[in-house]
């Protein structure tokens, strides 16, 4: 199943949903076909491409809370990229850079996505007592990449609804 990028009337995106969604969404009219994908479905009297981005037809107004990205092991694997920090492997734990046996807090600032090889031999350390760094620091994620970031696959017609940090640049051309 592929995923369909959904952005709001203003060209800001909302999030990815499925094929099967954002099809209802363009048959119901309610939405309006940006870009198309590479698959076209066909029924008896209809042909449709499924499409790779819809916009909606009128604006959704969104609540936006701060800091409301809830800290939990799918949303770091999804921050960090599902991949180990340390050694650039699959994640299977989350690992507190800071071992909360020393003081270190549960927040975004200081858990990471890791294998259990990685995690294991770190155990309650600190990085520096291992000679290891993290190539970035954790920070909490914006709450719309993480919504976007939460889709299957990100694909090259979205970029250009996109910046890198997952929010809109403006109406496209």
């Amino acid at each position: 199943m592929t995923t369909t990028l959904v952005l709001n009337a203003s060209y800001e995106p909302l999030g990815a949903v499925a094929e099967r969604r954002a099809i209802v969404l363009v048959l119901t009219e309610k939405a309006v076909v940006l870009e198309e994908g590479q698959w076209v479905l066909h029924s008896e009297r209809l042909t449709i491409s499924v499409p790779s981005v819809v916009r909606l037809r009128y604006y959704v107004r969104v609540p936006h809370q701060a800091g409301s990205v809830p800290l939990n092991r799918k949303a770091v694997f999804e921050r960090d990229g599902h991949v180990c920090v340390y050694c650039g492997s699959r994640p299977d734990t989350v690992d507190h850079v800071v071992p909360r046996s020393r003081g270190g807090l549960h927040v975004w600032t200081n858990v990471v996505a890791a294998c259990r090889r990685c995690n294991h031999r770190k155990a309650d350390r600190l990085l520096s007592e291992l000679g290891w760094a993290l190539a970035t620091k954790p920070t909490m994620p914006s709450d719309r990449l993480l919504r976007l970031r939460g889709a299957s696959a990100v694909h090259d017609s979205w970029a250009r609804y996109l910046d890198p940090e997952g929010w809109a640049v403006g109406a496209a051309s």
